[in-house]
């Protein structure tokens, strides 16, 4: 059975720093790509950040140079370093993961990202 677990969210002040994590269990025959997007009140699910096996990523325009992404192969997790957070930021972050071969994506429930002060 796969298993999505995101972790770090919570309430930051604008300017402040959060760690998001996601670990995958039961993805066969491995992991390829993954990543994270965000969906904000009434907006479309977006794009964030994504990285390949090989440590390949790609950003959104918004959160580069402030958003970090990174994985950790031999433990299926991945993590999305914030820092600089804008109120814009608030959202619900979901991260995902891609199995090798057939393609398939599963993705987490998702953890609350709230920028306020």
């Amino acid at each position: 059975q796969v298993q999505m677990v995101e972790s770090g969210g919570g309430l930051v002040q604008p300017g402040g720093s959060l760690r998001l994590s996601c670990a995958s269990t039961g993805i066969t025959p491995s992991v390829d790509a993954m990543g994270w997007y965000r969906q904000a009140p009434g907006k479309q699910r977006e794009l964030v950040a994504r990285i390949t096996s090989g440590g390949s990523t790609n950003y959104a325009d918004s959160v580069k140079d402030r958003f970090t992404i990174s994985r950790d192969n031999a433990k299926n997790t991945v993590y999305l370093q914030m820092n600089s957070l804008k109120p814009e930021d608030t959202a619900v972050y979901y991260c995902n993961a891609r199995a090798r071969y057939s393609g398939v994506v599963y993705w987490g429930k998702g953890t609350l990202v709230t920028v306020s002060s």
